[in-house]
Order: structure tokens, then sequence, then C-alpha cells
């Protein structure tokens, strides 16, 4: 392949991978969006691979390298599950930064490169920066995986004067950088890609659950910056450009959850959000007032059956239960009988972001229903049902009743102003923020407590 065929094949690439984040925007043209990616990806493995610069001998092995890394791929679309997604993120972006990480390795052993004078301290750079990038990437993934796979636990480990072994860190890895731009060698190398682990391990480790869609979509950003020096060192512009689009984007991403959360980045940076234990007492150290108020699967196919607008809100019980098909049914069923049915979808359920859109759109439910938290929330005063299926955090009323609560101030969607809400819980554990939800106790507030799947089925048959 010529260089100039390869030229137009990144540019075209490039055009593709734009279209595919504004196809992505919006679910309805998620699908298109996805297949831009997908050609646009294979437009540039392909101009990669038969590019000038790629030696045929080199072909075989690359092929082999395709076919594993395609396989593994396949096999996990195959079998993870949705509620399995955010992990499986979280791990994916830990590749990124252990390639970055190889990368940035092979190119400072790489003899056949010679470079001098300023073009040698630019390479230098580059190395340094993908690698340390890499490494935060790599280890903070791994430790987001855990936590999520619930292979860790979600509290937060924050160790004494954390934030100043940070700052000690990061000013060993700027003397160090020095050392290495000046000719230290290995050791300077190595020992920045030791501490930026372990800074990848710390930070990631003091962010408690409730931050842990922020860190998601952080990650995402880190490995898109990880890919574009990546792209430098390896003098690939395509890589550069996609690299940078995937960092903006996470980071444009993480500005808007944390600002739905009414939280900084700094501070999701500091940790501490999120015990990840059990309940939480209310500021003055007494339980929520009030009485749980229990409710039948019957009972609340009454109470539907009766509405004329229902709002729901799906939260990460709904993905753990697998219940969003028998939600779908029950909407259909439900709008068959003239009932506006409408969901309610804060940017911060789940694990991930966008995870509850996913879920329903892979349930058919119809998109113009799916509603945004700002979108919605003005209509809580009017509904009749407002149902949250297994949400606990963001429908929780301290975040606007109790300025002393850990989440004061976070954006909410305001159930309690519905005439009925009906919360669908398999206890009265509090949520992935350990945040004791007063909610519960609320006189037009009902318990309908059990397996999500179940209790929905019940209530599905109730109707019919």
């Amino acid at each position: 392949m010529s260089a100039s065929l390869s030229t137009v094949s990144y540019i075209g690439a490039t055009i593709l991978f734009i279209l595919s984040l504004g196809g992505l925007s919006n679910p309805e043209t998620s699908r298109r969006g996805n297949l831009y990616g997908i050609i646009g990806m294979t437009i540039a493995v392909l101009a990669t691979v038969f590019g000038t610069r790629v030696s045929l001998a080199g072909l075989p092995y690359i092929v082999v390298a395709m076919l594993i890394g395609g396989s593994v791929g396949l096999y996990a679309a195959r079998t993870v599950r949705m509620t399995q997604m955010p992990e499986l993120v979280a791990l994916m972006h830990s590749l990124v930064g252990l390639a970055a990480c190889l990368v940035g390795f092979a190119s400072f052993a790489d003899t056949s490169l010679v470079f001098t004078g300023a073009e040698r301290t630019v390479h230098d750079l580059e190395i340094y920066i993908g690698i340390l990038i890499g490494a935060v990437t790599f280890s903070g993934s791994l430790i987001a995986f855990g936590k999520l796979s619930g292979k860790i636990n979600g509290k937060p480990l924050l160790l004494p004067a954390r934030h100043w072994l940070n700052l000690a860190g990061l000013l060993v890895v700027i003397l160090f950088g020095a050392r290495f731009l000046q000719g230290g060698g290995e050791t300077a190398l190595a020992v920045m890609a030791v501490l930026a682990l372990a800074f990848g391990v710390h930070m990631v480790m003091a962010i408690g659950g409730a931050d842990m869609p922020v860190v998601v979509s952080m990650l995402n950003s880190y490995s898109g910056w990880a890919a574009a020096a990546t792209g430098f060192m390896l003098n690939n512009d395509l890589l550069i450009v996609t690299g940078a689009l995937v960092g903006s984007s996470g980071a444009i991403l993480s500005y808007i959850m944390c600002r739905a959360m009414n939280r900084n980045f700094i501070a999701v940076i500091a940790g501490g959000f999120g015990s990840g234990g059990g309940a939480v007492p209310a500021a003055d150290g007494a339980a929520p007032a009030g009485e749980v108020t229990p409710i039948s699967a019957a009972e609340t196919a009454e109470l539907l059956r009766g509405a004329q607008s229902v709002v729901i809100v799906p939260g990460y019980g709904m993905a753990v239960a697998q219940a969003q098909h028998t939600v779908y049914e029950i909407t259909r069923l439900l709008r068959e009988k003239g009932v506006k049915v409408r969901f309610g979808i804060h940017p911060v359920a789940g694990r991930m972001p966008g995870h509850m859109n996913v879920l329903l759109a892979e349930a058919k439910v119809p998109y113009d229903i799916v509603l945004e938290m700002d979108e919605i929330n003005g209509d809580f005063p009017t509904t009749d049902v407002a149902m949250v299926i297994g949400a606990n955090d963001i429908v929780n009323p301290a975040a606007e009743e109790d300025p002393a609560s850990p989440i004061a101030g976070m954006p909410v969607l305001q159930v309690w102003k519905a005439r009925t809400s009906i919360v669908m819980k398999r206890s009265m554990a509090s949520g992935y923020a350990g945040i004791a939800n007063p909610l519960f106790y609320k006189e037009n507030n009902r318990m309908l407590f059990g397996d999500a799947r179940k209790m929905l089925e019940e209530v599905l048959s109730a109707l019919k």
C-alpha cells in the first residue's frame, strides 16, 4: 500500500470515528454509530497492517495475534452478561494501559531508532509519559475491575496522609523524569513505572463505591491518552487522533457525571465517597423516622392498573436480576391499557455510564419514553405511581433534605413527590454508597421485597 493511500485511509477512518462518537450520543442513532466505528477500525487496521512500514515477514505474527485477540473478544461478547459489562470495560481499559507500557519499553529498547539533540529529548519524553499514563491506567483499571466484580471491597481505602503520599510520588516521578531525559536509562524508567503502578492502585482503592461510574469514564479517558501516547511513540497519526478522541470524550463524560452528582473531579480523585458497607445512620445518629409499609405483587398490579401516569426508575438491582424484559412486558401491557408509562434515568444509575439505557434498549423499550433525570423530575408531582426497581442512592431524598448527608446536594430522581412510590428491593440494605434512605419510611412509599425479576413476573401475571 502506498503512503498516499495509507494517509487517505487514516483520514477516512478518523472521519468515521468522529461520526461514531456523534452517533453514540443518542440511543436512536447508537447502532449506526457502532457501525461507523466498526468500519473505521477495520480500515485503520488494514491500512496499518498493509502500510509501507510493515514488513511482509511480520504479517503471519500479526494475523496470529489478531486471531487470538478476535477469538477472545468474540467469546467475551457472547458469554459476558450485561450485568458484567462495567467490569469488562474496566478490564479492557487495563489492556490499553498495558499495551502503552509495552510499546514504551519496546521503543526504549529499540536500537534501530537513532535520534540526536531535540529529537532525542522529544522521543524520550514520549516514552516516559506514555509508560507513566499506561501504568496508571493498567493498575487503576485492574482495581476498578476488582471492585466492580466484587472481588475487592468497594469501601475506600484511605491511607493516612494519602494526599502527601501522592504529592511525594509525583515529585519523585518528575525528578526521575529529568534524570531519564539526561540519559538516566533503565533505572529511572523502572522507578517511574513502579510508582505509576502504585499510584494507579492507590488512586482507585481510595475511591468509594458511589463514585465508581465516574471512575469507569475516567479510566476510559486515561486509556485514550495512553493510546495517544503510544501513537507518538510509534509515529502513527491515526493512533494519536483516535486516542485524543477517546481521551477527550471520556474527560467530558467524567465532567458531566461529576456535575450530575454535584461533585468535582478533584473530589472524586481524592476519594472517600461511598463506604460500600452497611447503612449509615442519619446525621443526628438516629434512624430515619417513620415505618416501612410493605406491599404485595397483586397490590402493586392494582396500583399500576388504576394509574394514569407511571414513571419507572431502573437501577443496578434490575440489571442483577436481568428483569429488563419483564419490565418491557409490563410497560407494553400498561400502554395498551392507556396508561402513560415513562422511564427516568439518572446519569450514574448502574455501574457505568449508560448502563440502564443499554439494558432497556436490549429489551426493546421505545427510546422516546426513556427520559433523563432533568427531563422527568418536574413530572413526579403529577405522577400516580413511581416504581423504583433496584435503585437506591439515586432516589435518596437525603440528598435534598439532609445537609449533613454525604450525598447532600447530589441531584436525585424525586420519586417521593409522586402520589405513590413503590421501591423494589431484596431487603432494607443500603445502596452502593452505604447511606440510609429515608424514602423507605415515607408515608406514600411502599416496599415490594424480593427478587426483582420474580416480583415483576408476579406483577405481570396479576396485570394479565
